[in-house]
């Protein structure tokens, strides 16, 4: 459903979120705040913050999504554990699987995959959607994944992310030979301003975003190199290796059109992951091998 507005002058100087709830009162300040970071929103054909301050004559776009009334269903998909106890489960996720519900794939997810195995006995605080959810990774993305099992546990998790404590450390490819042998990538990330499905380098609207990377291996045309994330923004790896001209193989959403190989999705890896356990307080670290694909694209790649 599609809303427009046209801000008269005794509108004017409101804040874009104060605007819309008074104008849509059909729903929450809240979730009115959801639709304008989530680039539902518009103000003149661009995304801005929820603390704008509307001018006279502005034009308004607010592109509401249709709800569907959803009751998840636990699915006998094969999971990959390397760590589970009372408290958080940890899974190795394959390449081509959706994390949790979301428009276009509501059956098939992890989530569903978790409900299955671990029934009941996953934490509530993400919503129906996304029981169990800490964080997550794209769906051709492959690599390690926690869950987490109650609010006690996801409540200590989430603030490990939040403070950017979590040790990830993920594996790809990208375009090109990689000059230096290592460096870091501190450019903000925030929506696309011409494309909302999308994220992009933003200093304008962008959120701290930041990725340490080294070479492992350098190929004819590509290198292997290692991220180690110290913020965790959506597709971070991709947008910054991206920006720096080397895209990721395989990523046609932030990399080139045409790709030299039959890939499902970007060459990246979640390959490590740490954390404090919210119970014992004890660090665990995790590691997973790369997916045969993956292995398979390096053997093909030093042949060259």
């Amino acid at each position: 459903m599609n809303k427009t507005f046209i801000v008269p002058e005794f509108d004017i100087n409101k804040r874009l979120d104060h605007f819309l709830s008074e104008n849509i009162i059909e729903k929450s300040r809240n979730m009115l705040q959801k639709l304008i970071e989530s680039g539902y929103v518009t103000v003149n054909n661009k995304i801005e913050k929820s603390n704008y301050k509307t001018k006279l004559r502005d034009i308004i776009s607010v592109d509401i999504p249709k709800n569907r009334k959803l009751e998840l269903q636990g699915e006998d998909i094969p999971l990959d554990i390397l760590y589970e106890d009372d408290d958080l489960i940890v899974i190795n996720k394959p390449q081509n699987l959706v994390v949790h519900p979301a428009p276009g794939h509501y059956e098939g997810t992890l989530v569903n995959a978790l409900l299955n195995h671990c029934g009941d006995s996953l934490s509530g605080i993400n919503g129906v959607l996304r029981p169990g959810i800490v964080h997550r990774i794209d769906k051709d993305t492959s690599g390690i994944l926690i869950a987490a099992k109650n609010d006690k546990a996801h409540s200590y998790l989430s603030e490990q992310f939040s403070a950017h404590t979590i040790t990830r450390k993920y594996h790809a490819i990208v375009f090109g030979n990689i000059a230096e042998d290592s460096g870091t990538i501190n450019k903000p990330i925030g929506r696309d301003i011409k494309d909302r499905k999308k994220m992009a380098v933003n200093y304008k609207n962008g959120k701290n975003a930041v990725t340490n990377f080294k070479v492992l291996h350098r190929f004819n045309g590509f290198t292997l190199i290692e991220a180690v994330l110290e913020t965790g923004r959506t597709h971070q790896i991709r947008v910054h290796m991206s920006d720096s001209g080397h895209p990721l193989l395989g990523d046609k959403i932030y990399g080139r059109e045409k790709q030299p190989y039959k890939l499902e999705g970007q060459a990246l890896h979640a390959k490590i992951l740490g954390f404090i356990h919210p119970k014992t307080k004890e660090y665990m670290e995790f590691e997973s091998e790369l997916p045969e694909y993956f292995q398979k694209l390096i053997c093909t790649l030093k042949q060259k």
